[in-house]
C-alpha cells in the first residue's frame, strides 16, 4: 500500500535534489532526511580511519558502528538539517572533494547499503518524510505515496554544485567539479547494488530551466492530486 505520507526524491548529483527537498519539506512542515549525507559520513569516517574504498568487510563493520543522526537547527537557515557521527557534527566535512572523490564507490558496497537502507527506513517509519538519494523510489521506499524523479543538464548541475561549493568556501575548480560528477553519473547508474534509476512509478522532472521555486511548487501539486 502506498503510504501519502512519503515523499521519494531521487536522481544524479546536482540535480538539485536536497535544495528541492529541504525546501518542499519546509512547505509541507515534514521531515528532511538525505540520505546522501549518510553515505558521505561513512565515507568520511572510512577516510579518517584510513579504511580502502574495496574493503567491504570493513565498510560494513563502521556503517553498521556509527552513530549517524540529524539535527534540526534553525540557525542554519537553508540548511537546517545538520547531520552528526557519533555526536559530532561533520555537516562541512562531508562535503570536500576528498569524499565526493570517494563516496561513489562507497556506497556502492553491498554491506554498507544494507546497513544504512535499513536506518533510512527507520527514519521514515513515522510517515511525513521526504527523502532523497539515488535509490529511495526503488529501493529503499517502494512504497512512498509520491516519487520524483529529478534530472537537469550535465552543464546546469556542473554550475550548481560549483556554485553550492563555492559558496561554502571550499577551493574547486569547475573542470573538476565536472569531471566529479561525470564520474559519479556512471558509477552510480552502473553499480551491482541498486544502481541510480528511475522508478516505473516516477515522475520524471527536468529541471535545467526551472527555479527551486517551481520545482517545490511542481511537486506540491502532483503531491496534492496523489
Amino acid at each position: 500500500m502506498k503510504d501519502r505520507t512519503v515523499i521519494a526524491v531521487d536522481g544524479p548529483a546536482g540535480a538539485g535534489k536536497s535544495t528541492v527537498s529541504r525546501a518542499l519539506a519546509r512547505q509541507l512542515e515534514y521531515v528532511y532526511i538525505d540520505t546522501g549525507a549518510m553515505y558521505r559520513a561513512v565515507t568520511l569516517m572510512a577516510i579518517r580511519r584510513g579504511i580502502a574504498a574495496d574493503d567491504a568487510e570493513a565498510l560494513g563493520d563502521l556503517a553498521s558502528a556509527l552513530h549517524i543522526t540529524f539535527r534540526f537547527d534553525e540557525k542554519y537557515g537553508s540548511e537546517p538539517n545538520r547531520i552528526l557521527v557519533d555526536g559530532e557534527d561533520v555537516s562541512e566535512e562531508i562535503r570536500t572533494t576528498a569524499v565526493s572523490s570517494l563516496v561513489s564507490p562507497v556506497s556502492a558496497v553491498p554491506e554498507v547499503r544494507s546497513v544504512l537502507t535499513r536506518q533510512q527506513r527507520e527514519l521514515a517509519g513515522q510517515g511525513k518524510v521526504v527523502m532523497d538519494g539515488r535509490d529511495i523510489g526503488t529501493t529503499v521506499l517502494p512504497q512512498a505515496g509520491l516519487k520524483i524523479f529529478l534530472t537537469a543538464s550535465l552543464e546546469e548541475r556542473v554550475q550548481r554544485r560549483y556554485k553550492e561549493m563555492k559558496n561554502k568556501g571550499l577551493s574547486v575548480e569547475a573542470d573538476e567539479v565536472k569531471k566529479n560528477l561525470m564520474h559519479r553519473d556512471e558509477y552510480d547508474s552502473s553499480r551491482k547494488t541498486s544502481p541510480l534509476a528511475k522508478a516505473d512509478d516516477a515522475v520524471l522532472l527536468d529541471t535545467t530551466h526551472m527555479s527551486i521555486e517551481e520545482v517545490v511548487r511542481e511537486i506540491i501539486r502532483l503531491y496534492k492530486g496523489v
